[in-house]
């Protein structure tokens, strides 16, 4: 893991809107960084957004805080990241 990047120049502003993105730091914020980072992600976008966080974060840790967030991301993401990875497929929301 990269220890001081400016995740403004990686992943879009508008996804960090209700904090300052300059002071998100890799590690410490790896919970906040991975599911907004898959946030608008879609299944055609989904291919260059994993590879940045990739070139960031271990599978372990994107699958990790993923399962753990409460951000909305849409199970269609989640089960993208579950065949990507080979794990279990796990969903954020379930009727």
């Amino acid at each position: 893991m990269k220890p001081s990047v400016n995740i403004a120049t990686i992943f879009p502003k508008h996804l960090f809107w209700d904090m300052d993105h300059s002071k998100l730091d890799l590690s410490r914020d790896a919970d906040i960084i991975i599911p907004r980072a898959l946030f608008a992600t879609t299944p055609e976008t989904f291919e260059t957004d994993i590879l940045k966080l990739e070139a960031l974060y271990s599978t372990k840790d994107i699958v990790k805080y993923l399962k753990l967030t409460t951000e909305n991301i849409s199970n269609k993401v989640c089960i993208c990241v579950g065949q990507r990875y080979n794990v279990k497929p796990f969903l954020r929301f379930s009727l």
